[in-house]
């Protein structure tokens, strides 16, 4: 049973662009079906953690929003924070399901139980991931990682319950 889910940022949870206004303030959009589908995975008592390499104070804010509490920004080497979470959650490998898009991703993606890129991730993480989602960074392909996550998990009723009730 996948216990803890790992998470990119640009490309996975955003569609990787990265735009400047003319004061330097950086913007990002973010997916609400995403965020919906994190926050439940956490109400149901579940991790997610945040592993990127850029520094983000936008990052950091949709993390707070979405109760995310392992957040870590400005990573060069996504697999020694990888171990050191799952260590820290006393978890296994096994237990754990990650998204990235691009190179960088692919020693973190390597470790977990479960890997998976969005549609538009990069050809050389396509061919070794799990699974290539149907559907594009920043365009709900978390959501869809999740949907998949909890019907395999046998949590699909679990899951729905938190909005429909009966």
């Amino acid at each position: 049973m996948i216990k803890l889910l790992v998470l990119d940022v640009d490309g996975c949870l955003t569609d990787g662009k990265i735009i400047y206004t003319s004061n330097s303030t950086e913007v990002k959009e973010f997916n609400v079906k995403d965020g919906l589908a994190i926050a439940s995975w956490i109400r149901m008592g579940h991790h997610v953690a945040i592993i990127t390499g850029r520094n983000s104070f936008i990052v950091k804010r949709r993390a707070d929003e979405l109760g995310i509490q392992h957040l870590y920004q400005g990573i060069k080497d996504k697999e020694k924070i990888l171990r050191q979470i799952v260590d820290s959650l006393e978890l296994e490998f096994s237990e754990v399901a990650a998204i990235g898009d691009d190179l960088n991703d692919y020693d973190m993606l390597s470790l977990v139980g479960k890997s998976f890129t969005p549609n538009n991730g990069v050809k050389d993480i396509q061919s070794f991931v799990d699974i290539v989602l149907s559907k594009n960074g920043g365009e709900g392909a978390v959501r869809e990682m999740i949907d998949m996550i909890i019907e395999e998990n046998g949590q699909k009723k679990e899951f729905l319950s938190l909005w429909i009730k009966d």
